[in-house]
């Protein structure tokens, strides 16, 4: 009987043995992603997009079986665009959840946060919103990508539209916050190097959630510059807005504001949002008119209900990069998962995005124009866009390495 008992135990062995091979180490265990995103108040009109189409595009690779025979979950975290806030949930996610990559924030206060905690836990993380220039310049580092453009890009788009323009008298305005001073210092740097003869006649700095921009604009108002760059950050870009319309800032002074096209942040005002404000985005879902990206917005509506917005094109983007690099990779290994990021290019609704070896960004085209009403919309869109190709508005490695040597 013994015998009989232990050749049966053999027969189960070889079996099990037979029926595994061929099959993924850890088969069945899930490539696990933490998401620390605000999505609490104005914000959640950005964050929202990026997490529904990541579950998007993941549940389409999931349906497909998955990456090297995993599925790709995910579990999220609200920051509450608190910089303690999320980098807790952030830690808990390393620590407790034991997330293979981490994603977010649109606060870029709380991405180099999170990036100094990832560098220190080799942990990657994907930045999908947070728009700092220092996130992979100044403080990039190995464990940190960023998955939508930033200051660097967005400030020498602005700057290309701003020199084309007549106004040589400036005033800066916005958020007193990294993303803000970032974004404006983008502009302003640039543009001086476009049109030499600019002049700034002076600066103008809020808090974070400021409930009254009415004294700012009048002070604005009363310095009598050409033109003024508005550098807002995500949690004020609706509420500038609404205050520009209230007091007609926008017809009495031209402005230019990242993001004002997008219809993040378009949308939540309706047809009372401001005409004529020059801004920039990456994506629209009505630009580039291209079957990829008909394609793209049909998908999106008809798993959620709405148009996408900028977000949703970081969102989807980034389960494409995760996807391909691990499959890359052929194993679920951190370090061999970044090398095989490093370079990668990706189809997407916008054309084809690469993401550079040196310094981790992702090279998006930056297309620009002006707010206008429109009947077939109940909301503004852009007008008279302009495409400005990834390759033009990147900064140089060269002043990547000279961003890093002083840091």
């Amino acid at each position: 009987m013994m015998k009989k008992v232990c050749w049966l135990m053999i027969c189960s062995m070889i079996g099990a043995a037979v029926l595994s091979a061929g099959v993924p180490a850890h088969a069945g265990k899930a490539i696990k992603v933490g998401i620390v995103d605000c999505y609490s108040g104005p914000p959640s009109t950005y964050t929202n997009d990026v997490r529904d189409a990541f579950k998007l595009a993941t549940d389409k690779i999931n349906a497909k079986g998955g990456v090297l025979g995993r599925k790709i979950r995910f579990v999220t975290r609200d920051s509450k665009f608190k910089v303690d806030i999320g980098l807790s949930a952030a830690k808990e996610l390393i620590m407790r959840e034991e997330v293979d990559i981490l994603m977010g924030t649109i606060n870029s206060s709380l991405a180099l946060a999170i990036s100094d905690l990832a560098r220190r836990e080799k942990v990657p993380f994907l930045a999908t919103f947070s728009k700092s220039a220092k996130i992979t310049g100044e403080k990039g580092h190995r464990y940190v990508f960023s998955m939508n453009e930033n200051t660097a890009l967005a400030g020498k788009a602005g700057a290309a539209g701003l020199a084309r323009r007549p106004y040589l008298k400036y005033w800066i305005a916005g958020d007193d916050y990294e993303y803000g001073h970032a974004l404006a210092e983008g502009v302003w740097k640039n543009l001086t190097r476009m049109k030499p003869d600019v002049q700034k006649l002076g600066e103008s700095w809020w808090k974070v959630g400021e409930p009254d921009f009415t004294p700012y604009i009048t002070a604005i108002l009363s310095a009598k510059p050409d033109a003024v760059i508005v550098a807002t950050g995500g949690r004020d870009c609706v509420p500038f807005l609404k205050a520009a319309q209230t007091t007609g800032f926008n017809k009495q002074m031209p402005f230019y504001m990242h993001t004002a096209t997008e219809l993040s942040t378009l949308m939540p005002l309706g047809k009372d949002a401001p005409e004529g404000v020059l801004g920039t985005s990456n994506y629209h879902f009505y630009h580039p008119d291209t079957p990829e990206n008909q394609a793209f917005v049909k998908e999106f509506q008809s798993a959620f209900g709405r148009y996408p917005r900028v977000g949703a094109l970081y969102g989807y983007i980034t389960a494409a990069f995760v996807s391909k690099a691990y499959e890359r990779a052929g194993k679920v290994d951190t370090e061999t998962f970044i090398d095989a990021l490093e370079g990668m290019s990706v189809d997407s609704p916008v054309g084809k995005l690469t993401l550079r070896a040196y310094d981790h960004q992702v090279m998006f085209p930056m297309f620009m124009g002006v707010t206008k009403k429109v009947p077939e919309h109940e909301f503004l869109i852009a007008t008279d866009i302009v495409t400005l190709p990834g390759a033009e508005v990147m900064p140089s490695i060269e002043e990547i390495k000279q961003a890093r040597k002083g840091k």
